[in-house]
Parts: C-alpha cells; structure tokens; sequence
C-alpha cells in the first residue's frame, strides 16, 4: 500500500510501534523525521485539517519544556502554535500517520490501522 507517511521520532517507543504496525499490514510508509526535517508551515496547518483537529493546540505536547519556553497555553491561537511548532519541532505529537486527506495520531499505536481499515 502506497501514499502513506508517518511523522515519525525513532527514539520514541510509540512511533515506533505505530512504524512497525503499519509495516506489519503490509504499509510501507514514507517516513519522515521531523526532528532532522521539521514541516513548515503549510504542512502544519495542512496536518490539523487532515487529522480533524479543532484547533492546532490539539497538535501540541504540553509537557515539554519547549511548550513553555515558546509562551504557549491552552487559549493559544492557531497562528502562535503553529509558529511554535516550526520553531520547536519536538512540540509535534507523535507519530503522526497520513494517508491521502486523512490522518491520525497513533497514540494509541493501534489507532493507525484506522487509515488502513477505511
């Protein structure tokens, strides 16, 4: 199966299963480190509509210290996290697994064969 992609952080134990999920149903993803190669802007925003997210802030990890360093809080506007998240690459929740106009945050890992079952 092609056209999928994960946003992915090899040292984290759950990107990692979510990888080996994907490639266990016969997914080989693009995989893309976005610690080496953080998306832009665009990207981002292109991420929160895919995923269906409300807002970006849903988008964030809340307990790095980055989170605090960039002056974020949960009223944060879309604009501001999104800057953020260009800034502070590590912010970005993970894994993240797209698939055409669909994504999803694997958090639980199981929730990417959500993408592969629809």
């Amino acid at each position: 199966m092609a056209d999928y992609s994960i946003y992915h952080n090899p040292r984290c134990s759950k990107s990692r299963q979510a990888l080996a999920l994907l490639e266990e149903n016969g997914v080989e993803p693009n995989v893309i480190k976005y610690l080496d190669n953080p998306p832009d802007a665009n990207t981002l925003r292109a991420l929160v509509r895919q995923l269906g997210l409300a807002r970006a802030h849903d988008l964030l990890r809340v307990k790095e210290a980055e989170y605090k360093e960039a002056g974020l809080h949960p009223e944060a506007d879309d604009d501001t996290v999104i800057a953020a998240l260009v800034r502070y690459p590590k912010l970005l929740e993970r894994p993240v697994v797209v698939h055409g106009k669909r994504a999803v945050i694997g958090r639980p890992p199981e929730k990417v064969l959500e993408l592969i079952e629809s």
